[in-house]
C-alpha cells in the first residue's frame, strides 16, 4: 500500500488558539489555578518583608519616638515580633532602643570622644574608650566579640553606649561580672546551667556526670559572647534580637534547646567525641527557625532566680569558711 504523504491527509479540526499571558500560562475566564505560581516566590517574599518593615517603622516612630509608648501599650506584640526577628535594616536602631543605650547617649553628650586618628580601627576605638570609661572592668578579650557585632549595625559612639548599657545594666541585670577578675557572673551562670541540664535532660545530665563533662568545658563562651563567637551569623543575630529585649535567660534557653535537639546523639558519645560535638553542633541544629521555637518553649525564669539564690548561699558559706580558716591560720602563726 502506498504511503500517504502528509499533505495528502485530510485536515482535522484546527483547535482555536487559547489566549496566554506574558508568562505563557493559559488564561481562563473564571480564574486560573496558576495565579499563585505567576507571582514569583522572590516577589512575594519581598512584599512580605516590605509589609514587615512598615509595621516595624510604625511601631518605632521617627527616630524611635514612639517606641516606649508602643512597648507600654502592646508588650506582647513587641515580644512576638522581636522573636520572629528584627528587620535587618532597622536592627541597629532597635537594638539601641531595647537596650536603653539610646537614652544613655542622649543623657551623656560628649562623653564618647575620638581620641585616636582616622587610621585606627573602630573596634579598637570602642574598646579603648570603654576601658577608659570603666577602669574596674577595663578590657577583656570576650568584649571584642560584642563590640564587633554591634559595629556592624551602628556607629562607634552608639556601639560604645550599648556596651555601657549591657555591662552596667540599663535595662536588664548588669553583665560586667562576665568580665571582672575571676569571672564571677560566668561561674554563677554555669552553676545555674548545670542544674538546668540535669533537671530538663536527666539522661544527658547523667551521661555528662559519668563522662566528667561540666558546662565550663563548652558553655562559657555562650555566656561571655552571647553566642557571637562561633555560631552562624544569622543565628547569632536572631538570638541577640531576643537577648537585648528579654535578657540573659535566652542564652540558657538556646543552650538547653541545642542539647535537646542533639540529645540522642550526645548520650552515645565518649568524653573526647562529646567535647568535640558540644563545640561543633551540626548545621541543621543551627537553623533559627527550628532551634528558636524549641528555646522559646522552655521555661526557666523562676528556676533561674531560685538557683541564683542557692548559688549565693553556697558561695557565702565558702567565703565565710575561707575567712574562718584564714583567721585560724593567723592565730596559729601568732602563737608560734
Amino acid at each position: 500500500m502506498e504511503k500517504r504523504r502528509i499533505d495528502d491527509c485530510e485536515p482535522g479540526p484546527v483547535p482555536s488558539p487559547r489566549p496566554v499571558d506574558r508568562f505563557g500560562f493559559v488564561k481562563q475566564e473564571h480564574g486560573s489555578p496558576y495565579e499563585g505560581v505567576i507571582k514569583s516566590r522572590s516577589a512575594i517574599q519581598f512584599e512580605r518583608e516590605e509589609r514587615r518593615v512598615r509595621k516595624w517603622r510604625k511601631m518605632i516612630g521617627v527616630g524611635g519616638s514612639d517606641w516606649k509608648h508602643y512597648v507600654r501599650r502592646k508588650p506582647h506584640v513587641v515580644k512576638r515580633r522581636i522573636r520572629k526577628g528584627i528587620p535587618d535594616c532597622l536592627r541597629g536602631l532597635v537594638w539601641q532602643l531595647i537596650s536603653g543605650s539610646r537614652d544613655l547617649l542622649l543623657m551623656n553628650p560628649g562623653v564618647y570622644e575620638q581620641r585616636h586618628g582616622p587610621g585606627q580601627r573602630s573596634l579598637y576605638n570602642v574598646l579603648k574608650a570603654y576601658s577608659v570609661y570603666d577602669r574596674d572592668v577595663g578590657y577583656v578579650q570576650g568584649m571584642g566579640f560584642l563590640a564587633g557585632l554591634l559595629l556592624l549595625y551602628m556607629s562607634e559612639e552608639d556601639a560604645f553606649w550599648l556596651m555601657v548599657a549591657l555591662l552596667k545594666g540599663a535595662v536588664h541585670a548588669p553583665m560586667e561580672g562576665l568580665y571582672q577578675v575571676g569571672l564571677p557572673l560566668v561561674q554563677q551562670y554555669l552553676f545555674q546551667f548545670d542544674h538546668l541540664v540535669k533537671e530538663h535532660l536527666p539522661k544527658l545530665g547523667e551521661h555528662f556526670t559519668k563522662e566528667m563533662i561540666n558546662p565550663s568545658m563548652y558553655a562559657s563562651q555562650w555566656f561571655i559572647t552571647v553566642f557571637s563567637y562561633s555560631f552562624p551569623f544569622h543565628l547569632a543575630l536572631r538570638i541577640w534580637d531576643v537577648f537585648l529585649f528579654e535578657g540573659v535567660k535566652i542564652v540558657f534557653k538556646v543552650g538547653l534547646a541545642l542539647l535537646t535537639y542533639c540529645h540522642d546523639d550526645l548520650i552515645k558519645l565518649p568524653f573526647e567525641k562529646l567535647i568535640h560535638a558540644l563545640r561543633n553542633f551540626p548545621e541543621d541544629a543551627m537553623d533559627p527557625d527550628k532551634l528558636l521555637p524549641v528555646a522559646y518553649s522552655i521555661k526557666v525564669s523562676k528556676r533561674l532566680e531560685e538557683l541564683k539564690s542557692l548559688y549565693e548561699k553556697q558561695n557565702k558559706k565558702v567565703v565565710q569558711s575561707a575567712e574562718t580558716n584564714g583567721k585560724v591560720k593567723q592565730q596559729d602563726m601568732q602563737e608560734d
